[in-house]
């Protein structure tokens, strides 16, 4: 089966789904799904107008089946879908009964294989079951955390005789090595729908299937613990708080450097107000790229200055958060140096050696730990811990593409109530 580019339209505006659709037909999509968010949200009269307006291109209603098979399945079919998908951990007879439906109605059965604990085995029994396809599927949650379908695609491909669609990552970088490692549907949904220009992205995707080569992207992928940090420089506090649902942020603080962005994995310290020996300890013991959180009671005198951020500065360090007191602002800007600090005060303390330095620290009701992540820029601090670093890294990258979006419908004309449909959204009272 020659490759085929499948585009998911998971939006939950039938508008804004409709004109991605239109812009990634004209890039050169061979099919076009009705995502479950778009199916849940506008129902099957999303499948109705995507078979309206483009009659010639084959529509996927990813209705994600797991009861009632025949039923499911007749209400896309009659909408127009040309192929349903069914869970694959759903019951034999409702598969069964879905195949049936398609039969009766020329259409076709996609099984997805999301979740399911022998995805091998389970891809030979749909095969007798008499599907068309078989879906390998890394969900978009999973995705966050930097799972990675091309594995499993080596693991099936040539062993069953149907063709596999696979979703989950899929972008211009990564197109190629799933193809070659035995797809014949790739399904993209973010890098072409989240893109700036989904025709163009659309194009580069279908080049790289094509001619079987790697383009390189800077958006619509996921990473793992070695490039967090490449993704937090990228991102913004704000698309970080979106992604920890409006979690994580640290108090009020003071910027230094405003233009200064502040990423690194935390080294605590405890210090008694004024008192700013453990802080300057601090500094040799941090290695290069962290971030010394340096929790002083929130008062006066201050305990960090010029001298210490000349110190911190030659040990490479990416910044330093004090709640507490903070003097010589004028050479420290200088110096270029990411600080943030609860109060500016020209009175210093004496080093007198209390407090503790890679404890657990509480700074305004948030606990934070050794290695959790600090994110510094204009609107302030954020704190991710380290267990779910990689995960948030990732959804607050997918916020950004989500905005990058968005502002291109504003600028091509909308605005943000209209784009995002806001008034049909609002909470019912």
């Amino acid at each position: 089966m020659k490759p085929v580019l499948q585009v998911a339209l998971d939006f939950i505006n039938l508008k804004r789904a409709l004109k991605a659709a239109s812009l990634a037909v004209e890039g050169g999509a061979d099919w076009l799904e009705a995502g479950t968010p778009l199916i849940k949200s506008e129902g099957v009269e999303s499948i109705r107008l995507l078979r309206k307006n483009f009659p010639s291109v084959t529509i996927v209603a990813d209705l994600k089946i797991m009861d009632v098979g025949r039923i499911e399945a007749e209400i896309a079919f009659k909408a127009g879908a040309d192929v349903v998908c069914v869970m694959g951990i759903a019951s034999d007879p409702t598969i069964q009964e879905c195949v049936l439906a398609a039969r009766n109605y020329g259409g076709k059965v996609m099984v997805d294989l999301m979740n399911v604990s022998s995805p091998l085995q389970r891809a030979k029994e749909i095969e007798k079951m008499g599907a068309d396809f078989v879906g390998i599927h890394i969900p978009i949650d999973t995705q966050m955390r930097g799972e990675k379908p091309t594995d499993l695609v080596r693991e099936i491909a040539g062993k069953i005789n149907l063709p596999l669609a696979v979703a989950g990552g899929v972008n211009s970088e990564t197109a190629a090595a799933i193809v070659d490692a035995g797809a014949s549907i790739l399904i993209v949904g973010g890098a072409i729908c989240k893109a700036k220009d989904p025709r163009i992205a659309t194009r580069k995707i279908k080049e790289a299937i094509k001619e079987k080569k790697v383009i390189k992207t800077d958006l619509f992928k996921r990473v793992l613990e070695p490039e967090i940090s490449s993704i937090l420089y990228k991102v913004s506090t704000a698309n970080i708080s979106d992604a920890m649902h409006r979690e994580g942020e640290l108090g009020r603080f003071l910027i230094i450097n405003p233009d200064k962005k502040l990423v690194g994995k935390a080294l605590t310290v405890r210090t008694y107000p004024g008192d700013w020996a453990k802080p300057v300890e601090a500094i040799d013991k941090a290695e290069k790229g962290q971030v010394l959180v340096i929790d002083a009671g929130g008062t006066p005198p201050a305990i960090w200055g010029e001298l210490a951020t000349h110190s911190a500065v030659r040990k490479k360090l990416a910044g330093v958060v004090i709640h507490g007191g903070i003097r010589d602002v004028e050479e420290i800007h200088k110096l270029g140096f990411p600080a943030y600090a609860k109060l500016i005060t020209p009175n210093a303390g004496e080093p007198k050696g209390f407090g503790e330095i890679g404890v657990p620290i509480k700074i305004d009701g948030k606990t934070i730990f050794t290695n959790d992540w600090i994110v510094g820029d204009k609107d302030g601090l954020v704190v991710i811990p380290q267990a779910r670093a990689v995960e948030i890294a990732n959804r607050a990258m997918d916020v950004l593409e989500r905005e990058n979006r968005i502002r291109e419908e504003i600028e091509s004309g909308g605005t943000l109530s209209t784009v995002i449909e806001l008034l049909r959204w609002e909470k019912e009272q």
